[in-house]
């Protein structure tokens, strides 16, 4: 069997494409490894955006049209994304622990958290 092998002189590739390539046979010696990140300064440099139209956005035009999604509903105390909201005090909340403490807090304290949010209310 062995003689048969020799003798249909078959050349086989070296590199298999289901075999994994070896780090050593990816990258010889002396050759860079990793990703080389680009700083903003160094991407702004290389794009030439002066050439852009200033109406089109990009990294130093950063003003862009609004957003077509929704505004992310933020938790008033804890700052997580709240898909609760309390009637009585108006204040976001992410869970019952914090609706806990929503309802145990002061009448001045609920309007400085509304504050915050530039949604002051006068409660009753």
């Amino acid at each position: 069997m062995e003689q048969e092998v020799i003798e249909s002189e078959m050349i086989l590739p070296t590199h298999m494409s289901f075999k994994k390539i070896q780090m050593h046979d990816k990258y010889p010696k002396g050759q860079a490894r990793g990703r080389h990140w680009k700083h903003l300064k160094q991407i702004i440099q290389a794009e030439n955006y002066h050439n852009y139209p200033p109406h089109q956005p990009n990294y130093v035009n950063i003003e862009s049209p609004p957003s077509m999604h929704p505004r992310k509903q933020i938790c008033d105390i804890t700052g997580f994304e709240a898909p609760y909201s309390d009637p009585r005090t108006h204040l976001r909340y992410a869970n019952t622990e914090v609706f806990k403490l929503i309802r145990s807090l002061p009448n001045e304290y609920v309007q400085r958290y509304l504050a915050l949010r530039n949604a002051a209310v006068v409660l009753k």
